[in-house]
């Protein structure tokens, strides 16, 4: 990406939050080092259409100089905003298939974050997941997929050709939430054109 990013969406997973290590970890290299840029990391309702509309409502004033990260169901919402608006986009560990892995997970779900919070996930969530997959991604060039072989829930190399014409970057071992983030915080940067 030829400039750095002045406006940078997060979106979490599955059961995640803004409180997601990840998240935390960016946003906090970015207020030490990058205090301009402007940062969202919103909390997404359990509806997929819902989720989406949030964004897309909260990114209509963006400038092109945005970018957007996404981990997990994040990553599979981050790559639908990414084709939508045309930014630059990292995904981590990104959702191939939700509605296919999602649909075993109808019912009553607790946050991760805040095991007190409940959360409803209904069975048209799954028709929504199908109605936001792209059958292809027509700018994958503009995507960094980390991929972790060790991911517990999600099969690396489902997330190896679903994002085949991106730079990739597999990890050998870690695990579905990156624990080892910090080891590859300095890539994502350099993608976004955030270091140097």
């Amino acid at each position: 990406m030829p400039e750095a990013p002045t406006h940078l969406l997060y979106l979490h997973g599955f059961r995640s939050s803004p409180k997601s290590f990840k998240a935390q970890r960016l946003r906090g290299w970015l207020q030490q080092h990058r205090p301009a840029v402007h940062w969202w990391c919103p909390q997404l309702p359990p509806s997929p259409r819902a989720a989406v509309a949030l964004v897309l409502e909260g990114i209509a004033g963006w400038p092109g100089s945005s970018a957007v990260v996404g981990s997990s169901l994040g990553g599979f919402y981050a790559t639908a905003v990414a084709e939508h608006a045309g930014w630059p986009c990292v995904v981590m560990n990104p959702a191939v298939d939700p509605a296919r892995d999602l649909a075993a997970h109808i019912g009553e779900q607790t946050a991760f974050h805040t095991p007190e919070e409940r959360f409803f996930f209904r069975p048209e969530y799954v028709g929504e997941l199908q109605a936001l997959r792209l059958p292809e991604l027509r700018h994958a060039d503009r995507t960094l997929a980390l991929i972790a072989q060790g991911d517990e829930l999600l099969d690396w190399r489902e997330m190896q050709a679903r994002y085949a014409g991106a730079r990739q970057h597999v990890i050998p071992g870690s695990d579905h939430a990156l624990s080892d983030f910090d080891d590859h915080l300095p890539r994502v940067l350099r993608f976004l054109g955030l270091l140097g």
